[in-house]
């Protein structure tokens, strides 16, 4: 069965490509859809980066608006 898995809160998205910017809570994989608290596809996980250690994900958004979720828990699909 998936749970519902929180990956992390965006401090911030990026100037250059719009992206939401999160240290990573959880692991994940690139492509991965990402919901909010109610389980709304907001976006998918466009990039993973930073040191192995303390990984930070970049997530594409596919709703207007993103910058509601800065500061809001973000979620993927797990298992």
């Amino acid at each position: 069965m998936r749970r519902k898995i929180r990956i992390g809160v965006p401090s911030h998205i990026s100037r250059s490509s719009g992206n939401l910017i999160m240290k990573a809570e959880h692991k994940a994989r690139i492509g991965m859809p990402v919901l909010d608290r109610e389980g709304r596809r907001i976006g998918f996980i466009y990039d993973l980066f930073g040191p192995v250690s303390s990984p930070y994900i970049a997530v594409r958004p596919t709703v207007e608006n993103p910058e509601r979720y800065v500061d809001e828990p973000l979620y993927i699909l797990w298992g």
